[in-house]
Protein backbone atom coordinates (compact mmCIF):
# COMPACT_ATOMS: atom_id res chain seq x y z
CA UNK A 1 0.00 0.00 0.00
CA UNK A 2 1.52 3.60 -1.04
CA UNK A 3 2.28 6.30 1.31
CA UNK A 4 -0.54 7.07 4.18
CA UNK A 5 -3.04 9.78 3.34
CA UNK A 6 -5.54 12.17 5.54
CA UNK A 7 -9.21 10.21 4.96
CA UNK A 8 -12.87 10.35 5.52
CA UNK A 9 -14.70 7.79 7.48
CA UNK A 10 -17.92 7.84 6.46
CA UNK A 11 -20.94 5.81 8.44
CA UNK A 12 -24.06 5.36 6.36
CA UNK A 13 -26.49 4.57 9.23
CA UNK A 14 -28.96 2.08 8.14
CA UNK A 15 -26.93 0.82 5.01
CA UNK A 16 -27.69 -3.04 5.02
CA UNK A 17 -27.07 -5.26 2.59
CA UNK A 18 -30.00 -7.99 1.29
CA UNK A 19 -31.36 -9.45 -2.12
CA UNK A 20 -33.48 -7.22 -3.88
CA UNK A 21 -37.38 -7.81 -2.85
CA UNK A 22 -40.39 -5.58 -2.55
CA UNK A 23 -39.30 -4.43 0.95
CA UNK A 24 -35.85 -3.41 0.29
CA UNK A 25 -35.91 0.60 0.40
CA UNK A 26 -31.88 0.16 -0.78
CA UNK A 27 -32.55 -1.60 -4.00
CA UNK A 28 -36.12 0.09 -5.14
CA UNK A 29 -33.86 3.51 -5.02
CA UNK A 30 -32.13 4.88 -7.34
CA UNK A 31 -28.56 4.82 -5.99
CA UNK A 32 -25.94 4.97 -8.98
CA UNK A 33 -23.18 6.17 -6.94
CA UNK A 34 -23.33 3.77 -4.07
CA UNK A 35 -24.22 0.85 -6.48
CA UNK A 36 -20.76 1.43 -8.47
CA UNK A 37 -18.88 1.47 -5.41
CA UNK A 38 -18.38 -2.27 -5.36
CA UNK A 39 -17.37 -2.20 -9.11
CA UNK A 40 -14.79 -0.05 -8.82
CA UNK A 41 -13.61 0.15 -5.47
CA UNK A 42 -12.57 -2.40 -2.69
CA UNK A 43 -15.26 -3.62 -0.77
CA UNK A 44 -16.85 -6.36 1.26
CA UNK A 45 -19.56 -7.21 3.75
CA UNK A 46 -18.75 -7.01 7.52
CA UNK A 47 -21.05 -8.41 9.84
CA UNK A 48 -22.95 -5.82 12.49
CA UNK A 49 -25.04 -8.10 14.22
CA UNK A 50 -25.08 -10.83 17.06
CA UNK A 51 -21.90 -12.06 18.90
CA UNK A 52 -19.56 -10.66 15.73
CA UNK A 53 -19.95 -7.01 17.84
CA UNK A 54 -20.91 -8.06 21.10
CA UNK A 55 -24.23 -8.85 21.26
CA UNK A 56 -26.53 -12.08 21.89
CA UNK A 57 -26.53 -14.54 19.34
CA UNK A 58 -29.16 -13.87 16.35
CA UNK A 59 -29.41 -10.27 17.90
CA UNK A 60 -29.99 -7.04 15.05
CA UNK A 61 -27.41 -4.66 15.52
CA UNK A 62 -28.15 -0.97 16.74
CA UNK A 63 -26.45 2.47 16.01
CA UNK A 64 -24.98 2.31 19.80
CA UNK A 65 -22.96 -0.92 19.63
CA UNK A 66 -22.47 -0.43 15.93
CA UNK A 67 -20.70 2.97 17.05
CA UNK A 68 -18.80 1.84 19.55
CA UNK A 69 -17.64 -1.29 18.45
CA UNK A 70 -16.62 0.67 14.51
CA UNK A 71 -14.62 3.40 17.14
CA UNK A 72 -13.45 0.12 19.71
CA UNK A 73 -11.54 -1.93 17.10
CA UNK A 74 -13.08 -4.73 18.85
CA UNK A 75 -16.41 -6.53 20.02
CA UNK A 76 -18.02 -5.34 23.22
CA UNK A 77 -20.14 -7.02 25.32
CA UNK A 78 -23.07 -5.39 24.87
CA UNK A 79 -25.01 -3.90 27.86
CA UNK A 80 -27.88 -6.66 27.41
CA UNK A 81 -25.14 -9.32 27.05
CA UNK A 82 -23.97 -8.12 30.40
CA UNK A 83 -27.54 -8.34 31.61
CA UNK A 84 -28.09 -11.81 30.18
CA UNK A 85 -25.51 -13.45 31.64
CA UNK A 86 -25.91 -11.92 35.07
CA UNK A 87 -29.33 -13.36 35.04
CA UNK A 88 -28.10 -16.80 34.08
CA UNK A 89 -25.23 -16.82 36.36
CA UNK A 90 -28.32 -16.08 39.02
CA UNK A 91 -26.11 -12.91 40.31
CA UNK A 92 -28.92 -10.73 39.04
CA UNK A 93 -31.05 -11.81 41.67
CA UNK A 94 -28.44 -11.33 44.56
CA UNK A 95 -27.68 -8.74 43.30
CA UNK A 96 -27.29 -6.42 46.82
CA UNK A 97 -28.71 -2.87 45.23
CA UNK A 98 -31.66 -4.94 44.48
CA UNK A 99 -32.03 -7.11 47.15
CA UNK A 100 -31.70 -4.57 49.75
CA UNK A 101 -34.15 -1.90 47.68
CA UNK A 102 -37.13 -5.03 47.78
CA UNK A 103 -36.84 -5.75 51.30
CA UNK A 104 -37.17 -2.65 51.90
CA UNK A 105 -40.34 -2.11 50.17
CA UNK A 106 -41.74 -5.71 51.55
CA UNK A 107 -41.10 -4.35 54.48
CA UNK A 108 -43.11 -1.34 54.29
CA UNK A 109 -45.84 -2.86 52.32
CA UNK A 110 -44.54 -0.76 49.94
CA UNK A 111 -44.62 -1.27 46.18
CA UNK A 112 -42.28 -1.31 42.93
CA UNK A 113 -42.41 -0.06 40.11
CA UNK A 114 -40.86 -1.63 37.30
CA UNK A 115 -40.83 0.76 33.70
CA UNK A 116 -39.68 0.13 30.33
CA UNK A 117 -39.40 -0.63 27.08
CA UNK A 118 -42.34 -3.91 26.69
CA UNK A 119 -41.24 -5.81 23.18
CA UNK A 120 -38.14 -8.32 22.37
CA UNK A 121 -36.70 -6.07 19.69
CA UNK A 122 -33.58 -5.94 21.99
CA UNK A 123 -32.67 -2.56 20.71
CA UNK A 124 -33.45 -1.06 23.77
CA UNK A 125 -34.91 -3.73 26.44
CA UNK A 126 -35.97 -6.96 26.12
CA UNK A 127 -39.47 -7.90 27.75
CA UNK A 128 -38.18 -11.16 29.42
CA UNK A 129 -36.30 -9.37 31.77
CA UNK A 130 -39.23 -8.75 33.96
CA UNK A 131 -40.43 -11.91 34.66
CA UNK A 132 -36.78 -12.32 36.11
CA UNK A 133 -37.51 -9.39 38.16
CA UNK A 134 -41.07 -10.16 38.59
CA UNK A 135 -39.76 -13.55 40.37
CA UNK A 136 -37.02 -11.68 42.16
CA UNK A 137 -39.19 -9.43 43.99
CA UNK A 138 -41.91 -12.48 44.79
CA UNK A 139 -38.95 -14.20 45.92
CA UNK A 140 -38.07 -11.45 48.33
CA UNK A 141 -41.63 -11.06 49.78
CA UNK A 142 -43.10 -7.90 47.50
CA UNK A 143 -46.38 -8.43 47.05
CA UNK A 144 -47.21 -5.29 45.34
CA UNK A 145 -45.34 -4.60 41.93
CA UNK A 146 -46.51 -2.16 39.22
CA UNK A 147 -45.26 -2.41 35.53
CA UNK A 148 -45.74 0.79 33.61
CA UNK A 149 -45.13 -0.23 30.29
CA UNK A 150 -43.74 1.38 27.28
CA UNK A 151 -45.32 0.62 24.06
CA UNK A 152 -42.41 -0.28 20.68
CA UNK A 153 -43.61 -0.45 16.96
CA UNK A 154 -39.91 0.47 16.03
CA UNK A 155 -37.64 -2.16 17.33
CA UNK A 156 -40.43 -4.94 16.58
CA UNK A 157 -43.37 -4.84 13.62
CA UNK A 158 -46.01 -1.89 14.87
CA UNK A 159 -49.14 -2.48 16.14
CA UNK A 160 -47.96 -5.63 18.16
CA UNK A 161 -48.07 -3.95 21.30
CA UNK A 162 -51.18 -6.39 22.26
CA UNK A 163 -49.19 -9.48 21.56
CA UNK A 164 -46.24 -8.17 24.18
CA UNK A 165 -48.50 -6.70 26.63
CA UNK A 166 -50.25 -10.45 26.61
CA UNK A 167 -47.05 -12.11 27.63
CA UNK A 168 -46.09 -9.54 30.33
CA UNK A 169 -49.88 -10.62 31.69
CA UNK A 170 -48.48 -14.02 31.29
CA UNK A 171 -45.55 -13.20 33.67
CA UNK A 172 -47.77 -12.07 36.41
CA UNK A 173 -49.78 -14.96 36.41
CA UNK A 174 -46.76 -16.99 36.29
CA UNK A 175 -44.96 -14.89 39.24
CA UNK A 176 -47.50 -14.53 41.34
CA UNK A 177 -46.96 -10.71 41.20
CA UNK A 178 -47.84 -7.70 39.29
CA UNK A 179 -50.25 -5.43 37.48
CA UNK A 180 -50.54 -3.14 34.55
CA UNK A 181 -50.49 0.55 35.97
CA UNK A 182 -49.60 2.37 32.61
CA UNK A 183 -49.29 2.54 29.38
CA UNK A 184 -47.36 4.75 26.69
CA UNK A 185 -46.01 4.91 23.45
CA UNK A 186 -42.15 4.71 22.98
CA UNK A 187 -42.62 8.64 21.04
CA UNK A 188 -43.63 10.20 24.68
CA UNK A 189 -41.50 7.67 26.93
CA UNK A 190 -38.09 7.44 24.98
CA UNK A 191 -38.31 10.91 23.50
CA UNK A 192 -34.69 11.75 22.48
CA UNK A 193 -36.05 15.07 20.57
CA UNK A 194 -35.68 17.35 23.97
CA UNK A 195 -39.35 17.69 23.92
CA UNK A 196 -39.98 17.71 27.83
CA UNK A 197 -43.50 17.85 27.16
CA UNK A 198 -43.90 14.65 25.86
CA UNK A 199 -41.36 13.22 28.58
CA UNK A 200 -43.77 15.07 30.98
CA UNK A 201 -46.47 13.07 30.19
CA UNK A 202 -45.59 9.36 31.11
CA UNK A 203 -43.81 11.12 34.48
CA UNK A 204 -47.44 12.18 35.19
CA UNK A 205 -49.11 9.01 34.37
CA UNK A 206 -46.19 7.13 35.94
CA UNK A 207 -46.15 9.26 39.61
CA UNK A 208 -49.25 10.86 39.96
CA UNK A 209 -51.83 8.68 37.93
CA UNK A 210 -53.06 11.76 35.79
CA UNK A 211 -53.72 11.73 32.17
CA UNK A 212 -56.25 9.93 30.03
CA UNK A 213 -57.45 6.90 31.69
CA UNK A 214 -58.38 3.30 30.74
CA UNK A 215 -60.01 0.20 32.57
CA UNK A 216 -57.95 -2.20 30.45
CA UNK A 217 -55.03 -2.70 27.87
CA UNK A 218 -57.91 -3.60 25.16
CA UNK A 219 -59.20 0.00 25.68
CA UNK A 220 -55.69 1.71 25.46
CA UNK A 221 -54.90 -0.30 21.97
CA UNK A 222 -58.36 0.09 20.41
CA UNK A 223 -57.92 3.54 20.18
CA UNK A 224 -53.97 3.54 19.47
CA UNK A 225 -54.82 5.01 16.04
CA UNK A 226 -51.57 6.63 15.22
CA UNK A 227 -49.43 3.25 16.09
CA UNK A 228 -47.94 1.62 19.27
CA UNK A 229 -45.19 4.48 19.07
CA UNK A 230 -47.68 6.98 19.93
CA UNK A 231 -50.14 5.44 21.94
CA UNK A 232 -51.33 8.70 24.44
CA UNK A 233 -49.87 7.86 28.16
CA UNK A 234 -52.53 6.40 30.06
CA UNK A 235 -53.85 5.41 33.73
CA UNK A 236 -55.11 1.89 34.47
CA UNK A 237 -57.98 2.54 36.59
CA UNK A 238 -59.93 0.03 38.75
CA UNK A 239 -63.74 -0.40 39.16
CA UNK A 240 -63.87 2.75 40.98
CA UNK A 241 -62.14 5.00 38.34
CA UNK A 242 -59.41 5.40 40.66
CA UNK A 243 -55.60 5.04 39.76
CA UNK A 244 -54.39 3.01 42.22
CA UNK A 245 -50.79 2.80 41.04
CA UNK A 246 -49.52 6.18 41.71
CA UNK A 247 -45.60 5.97 43.34
CA UNK A 248 -45.93 6.10 46.93
CA UNK A 249 -43.21 8.05 49.46
CA UNK A 250 -41.54 4.47 49.93
CA UNK A 251 -42.01 2.90 46.57
CA UNK A 252 -38.86 1.72 44.81
CA UNK A 253 -38.50 2.56 40.83
CA UNK A 254 -36.30 0.28 38.59
CA UNK A 255 -36.00 1.48 35.00
CA UNK A 256 -36.09 -2.10 32.71
CA UNK A 257 -34.08 -0.24 29.50
CA UNK A 258 -30.26 -1.67 28.86
CA UNK A 259 -29.63 0.64 26.21
CA UNK A 260 -30.01 3.86 28.14
CA UNK A 261 -30.02 6.95 25.43
CA UNK A 262 -33.19 6.85 25.05
CA UNK A 263 -35.07 6.05 28.90
CA UNK A 264 -32.65 8.64 30.08
CA UNK A 265 -34.65 11.39 29.46
CA UNK A 266 -37.96 10.06 30.85
CA UNK A 267 -35.55 8.65 33.98
CA UNK A 268 -34.07 12.41 34.77
CA UNK A 269 -37.39 13.94 34.57
CA UNK A 270 -39.15 11.67 36.94
CA UNK A 271 -36.19 11.87 39.72
CA UNK A 272 -36.62 15.52 40.02
CA UNK A 273 -40.39 15.13 40.29
CA UNK A 274 -39.67 12.32 43.12
CA UNK A 275 -37.37 14.87 44.50
CA UNK A 276 -39.20 15.12 47.61
CA UNK A 277 -39.92 11.72 48.70
CA UNK A 278 -37.81 8.80 49.78
CA UNK A 279 -38.66 6.70 46.83
CA UNK A 280 -35.62 4.80 45.63
CA UNK A 281 -34.71 4.54 42.27
CA UNK A 282 -32.45 2.04 40.20
CA UNK A 283 -31.91 1.33 36.58
CA UNK A 284 -30.94 -2.14 35.50
CA UNK A 285 -27.89 -1.15 33.40
CA UNK A 286 -25.70 2.58 33.43
CA UNK A 287 -27.23 5.78 32.16
CA UNK A 288 -25.63 8.77 31.68
CA UNK A 289 -28.44 10.96 33.34
CA UNK A 290 -27.92 14.31 35.18
CA UNK A 291 -29.54 12.08 38.35
CA UNK A 292 -26.90 9.68 40.45
CA UNK A 293 -29.23 6.49 39.47
CA UNK A 294 -27.27 3.09 40.76
CA UNK A 295 -26.98 0.66 38.07
CA UNK A 296 -27.87 -2.93 38.98
CA UNK A 297 -25.11 -4.02 36.25
CA UNK A 298 -21.81 -1.67 35.06
CA UNK A 299 -20.62 -1.27 31.48
CA UNK A 300 -17.78 -2.79 29.22
CA UNK A 301 -14.63 -1.53 29.04
CA UNK A 302 -14.98 0.53 25.90
CA UNK A 303 -11.07 2.27 25.91
CA UNK A 304 -7.48 2.04 23.91
CA UNK A 305 -9.72 2.33 20.71
CA UNK A 306 -9.91 5.03 17.64
CA UNK A 307 -10.31 8.17 19.49
CA UNK A 308 -7.81 7.39 22.28
CA UNK A 309 -5.10 6.23 19.51
CA UNK A 310 -5.38 9.24 17.41
CA UNK A 311 -4.81 11.47 20.79
CA UNK A 312 -1.83 9.00 21.21
CA UNK A 313 -0.64 10.24 17.75
CA UNK A 314 -1.94 13.66 17.72
CA UNK A 315 -4.05 13.12 15.07
CA UNK A 316 -6.89 15.69 14.56
CA UNK A 317 -10.37 14.55 13.92
CA UNK A 318 -13.70 16.54 12.76
CA UNK A 319 -16.85 14.59 14.40
CA UNK A 320 -20.05 15.77 12.12
CA UNK A 321 -23.41 14.69 11.93
CA UNK A 322 -27.23 15.70 12.10
CA UNK A 323 -28.45 15.88 15.80
CA UNK A 324 -30.15 12.22 15.72
CA UNK A 325 -26.73 10.70 14.96
CA UNK A 326 -24.32 13.37 16.91
CA UNK A 327 -23.65 11.47 19.96
CA UNK A 328 -22.75 8.66 17.53
CA UNK A 329 -19.88 9.98 16.04
CA UNK A 330 -18.84 11.35 19.59
CA UNK A 331 -19.73 9.53 22.81
CA UNK A 332 -20.17 6.59 20.90
CA UNK A 333 -17.20 6.19 19.02
CA UNK A 334 -15.01 7.23 21.65
CA UNK A 335 -15.95 4.27 23.79
CA UNK A 336 -18.82 6.13 25.84
CA UNK A 337 -16.75 8.78 26.64
CA UNK A 338 -17.85 12.17 27.10
CA UNK A 339 -14.55 14.28 27.01
CA UNK A 340 -13.95 16.34 24.29
CA UNK A 341 -10.17 15.55 23.42
CA UNK A 342 -7.63 18.60 22.64
CA UNK A 343 -7.73 17.00 18.98
CA UNK A 344 -11.35 16.79 18.36
CA UNK A 345 -13.58 19.14 16.82
CA UNK A 346 -17.39 18.27 16.84
CA UNK A 347 -19.70 19.94 14.45
CA UNK A 348 -23.40 19.27 15.47
CA UNK A 349 -25.49 20.01 12.38
CA UNK A 350 -29.20 21.22 13.60
CA UNK A 351 -32.22 23.48 11.86
CA UNK A 352 -35.07 24.85 13.32
CA UNK A 353 -37.35 22.83 11.88
CA UNK A 354 -39.89 20.51 13.69
CA UNK A 355 -38.38 16.57 12.14
CA UNK A 356 -41.02 15.16 9.87
CA UNK A 357 -39.18 12.39 8.23
CA UNK A 358 -41.98 11.16 5.80
CA UNK A 359 -42.04 14.81 4.33
CA UNK A 360 -38.60 15.64 4.68
CA UNK A 361 -36.76 12.44 3.87
CA UNK A 362 -33.84 14.74 2.88
CA UNK A 363 -33.57 15.73 6.09
CA UNK A 364 -30.54 18.16 6.65
CA UNK A 365 -28.02 16.29 4.55
CA UNK A 366 -26.63 19.07 2.23
CA UNK A 367 -25.54 20.70 5.50
CA UNK A 368 -23.35 17.28 6.51
CA UNK A 369 -22.23 17.31 3.09
CA UNK A 370 -21.03 20.93 3.11
CA UNK A 371 -19.57 20.40 6.32
CA UNK A 372 -17.81 17.36 5.38
CA UNK A 373 -16.35 19.15 2.41
CA UNK A 374 -14.96 22.43 4.52
CA UNK A 375 -13.33 20.19 7.31
CA UNK A 376 -11.78 17.82 4.32
CA UNK A 377 -10.28 20.97 2.70
CA UNK A 378 -8.17 21.62 5.83
CA UNK A 379 -4.99 20.46 5.61
CA UNK A 380 -4.47 20.14 9.14
CA UNK A 381 -7.11 17.27 9.90
CA UNK A 382 -6.09 14.62 9.86
CA UNK A 383 -9.49 12.42 9.51
CA UNK A 384 -13.28 13.66 8.87
CA UNK A 385 -15.68 11.32 10.88
CA UNK A 386 -19.25 11.58 9.58
CA UNK A 387 -22.99 10.25 9.62
CA UNK A 388 -25.07 9.81 7.17
CA UNK A 389 -28.87 9.41 9.18
CA UNK A 390 -31.16 9.50 6.49
CA UNK A 391 -31.46 5.59 5.71
CA UNK A 392 -32.03 4.35 9.38
CA UNK A 393 -33.57 7.74 10.52
CA UNK A 394 -36.29 7.89 7.59
CA UNK A 395 -36.38 3.67 7.45
CA UNK A 396 -37.66 4.00 10.92
CA UNK A 397 -40.92 5.60 10.46
CA UNK A 398 -41.24 1.84 8.82
CA UNK A 399 -42.48 4.01 5.31
CA UNK A 400 -40.82 2.63 2.29
CA UNK A 401 -41.17 5.29 -0.44
CA UNK A 402 -40.22 8.09 2.30
CA UNK A 403 -37.12 5.66 2.90
CA UNK A 404 -36.56 5.26 -0.96
CA UNK A 405 -36.43 8.57 -1.36
CA UNK A 406 -34.06 9.52 1.89
CA UNK A 407 -32.03 6.86 0.16
CA UNK A 408 -31.98 8.37 -3.07
CA UNK A 409 -30.73 11.85 -1.35
CA UNK A 410 -27.44 9.63 0.45
CA UNK A 411 -26.26 8.48 -3.04
CA UNK A 412 -26.54 11.99 -4.36
CA UNK A 413 -24.29 13.83 -1.39
CA UNK A 414 -22.33 10.13 -0.95
CA UNK A 415 -21.11 11.69 -4.75
CA UNK A 416 -20.77 14.92 -3.79
CA UNK A 417 -18.32 13.99 -0.65
CA UNK A 418 -16.30 11.35 -2.67
CA UNK A 419 -15.97 14.19 -5.11
CA UNK A 420 -14.82 16.79 -2.28
CA UNK A 421 -12.46 14.26 -0.96
CA UNK A 422 -10.82 13.64 -4.12
CA UNK A 423 -10.20 17.32 -4.61
CA UNK A 424 -8.52 17.80 -1.23
CA UNK A 425 -6.11 14.13 -1.27
CA UNK A 426 -8.27 12.08 0.62
CA UNK A 427 -9.42 8.28 0.95
CA UNK A 428 -12.93 7.32 1.62
CA UNK A 429 -14.01 4.54 4.15
CA UNK A 430 -18.06 4.53 3.78
CA UNK A 431 -19.84 1.40 6.02
CA UNK A 432 -22.48 1.00 7.68
CA UNK A 433 -23.51 0.49 11.75
CA UNK A 434 -26.55 -2.06 11.26
CA UNK A 435 -29.13 -3.19 8.92
CA UNK A 436 -32.47 -1.05 8.63
CA UNK A 437 -33.75 0.20 5.30
CA UNK A 438 -33.47 -3.29 3.47
CA UNK A 439 -36.13 -4.51 5.05
CA UNK A 440 -39.30 -2.72 4.97
CA UNK A 441 -41.47 -5.42 6.17
CA UNK A 442 -41.80 -8.13 9.00
CA UNK A 443 -44.31 -10.63 9.72
CA UNK A 444 -46.35 -10.02 12.88
CA UNK A 445 -47.75 -12.35 15.11
CA UNK A 446 -49.99 -14.18 12.95
CA UNK A 447 -47.48 -14.21 10.15
CA UNK A 448 -49.52 -11.35 8.42
CA UNK A 449 -46.59 -8.60 6.49
CA UNK A 450 -46.35 -5.36 8.38
CA UNK A 451 -44.50 -2.32 7.78
CA UNK A 452 -41.34 -2.37 10.24
CA UNK A 453 -38.87 0.26 10.72
CA UNK A 454 -36.60 -2.13 12.99
CA UNK A 455 -33.22 -2.90 12.58
CA UNK A 456 -31.87 -6.26 10.83
CA UNK A 457 -29.03 -8.98 11.43
CA UNK A 458 -27.68 -8.83 7.49
CA UNK A 459 -24.04 -7.52 7.22
CA UNK A 460 -23.37 -4.09 5.83
CA UNK A 461 -21.09 -2.66 3.30
CA UNK A 462 -17.95 -1.22 3.46
CA UNK A 463 -15.97 -0.03 1.07
CA UNK A 464 -12.37 1.94 0.83
CA UNK A 465 -12.22 4.65 -1.88
CA UNK A 466 -8.76 5.43 -1.98
CA UNK A 467 -7.16 9.00 -2.47
CA UNK A 468 -5.90 10.29 -6.06
CA UNK A 469 -2.79 7.97 -6.60
CA UNK A 470 -3.16 5.93 -3.52
CA UNK A 471 -2.48 1.95 -4.23
CA UNK A 472 -5.06 -0.34 -2.36
CA UNK A 473 -5.57 -4.21 -2.61
CA UNK A 474 -7.80 -5.21 -5.27
CA UNK A 475 -10.50 -6.04 -2.34
CA UNK A 476 -10.11 -6.11 1.36
CA UNK A 477 -9.81 -10.03 3.07
CA UNK A 478 -13.30 -11.71 3.65
CA UNK A 479 -15.08 -12.19 6.80
CA UNK A 480 -14.64 -9.15 8.32
CA UNK A 481 -16.73 -7.21 11.23
CA UNK A 482 -17.17 -3.65 12.05
CA UNK A 483 -14.08 -4.66 14.75
CA UNK A 484 -12.29 -4.05 11.84
CA UNK A 485 -12.93 -0.49 10.84
CA UNK A 486 -10.46 1.18 13.42
CA UNK A 487 -7.74 -0.55 12.75
CA UNK A 488 -8.27 -0.19 8.40
CA UNK A 489 -8.51 3.23 9.42
CA UNK A 490 -5.60 3.71 11.42
CA UNK A 491 -4.06 1.57 8.44
CA UNK A 492 -4.81 4.08 5.85
CA UNK A 493 -2.95 7.41 8.37
CA UNK A 494 -0.37 4.93 8.51
CA UNK A 495 -0.36 4.02 12.23
CA UNK A 496 -0.65 0.52 13.62
CA UNK A 497 -3.64 -0.99 15.65
CA UNK A 498 -3.80 -0.14 19.49
CA UNK A 499 -2.78 -2.49 21.23
CA UNK A 500 -6.33 -3.18 22.55
CA UNK A 501 -7.84 -3.53 19.06
CA UNK A 502 -8.55 -7.73 18.58
CA UNK A 503 -10.11 -6.45 15.27
CA UNK A 504 -7.35 -6.42 12.06
CA UNK A 505 -6.97 -3.70 8.95
CA UNK A 506 -9.57 -5.10 6.29
CA UNK A 507 -6.49 -4.16 4.09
Amino acid sequence: MSAASPGILLVLDGWGHAEAGEGNALTLARTPVLDGLAAKYPATLVEASGTAVGLLPGTVGNSEIGHMVIGAGRPLDYDSVLVQRRIDGGELALNPLLTAALDQVAADGAALHLIGLVSDGQIHASVDHLRTLLATAAERGVTTVWVHAITDGRDVADRTAGHYLERVEGFFADTGVGRLATVSGRGYGLDKSGDLELTAKVTMAIADGSGPTARDSGQILAGATDGDVWITPTVLTDEAGTAPATIGDRDAVLFTNFRSDRIQQLADDLVAHLADTHVTVLSLTQYDTRAAIPALVGRADASGGLADELEKHGLRSVRIAEAEKFEHVTYYVNGRDDRKRDVEEHVRITSGQVPDYTARPEMNLAAVTAAVAEAAARPEIDLVVANLANIDVVGHTGNLPATVKAAEHTDRQVGRILRAAAATGRWVLLVGDHGNAERMTKPGPDGTPLPYGGHTTNPVPAVIVPAPGQLLPERPVDGGTLADIAPTVLHLLGRDRGPAMTGRSLL
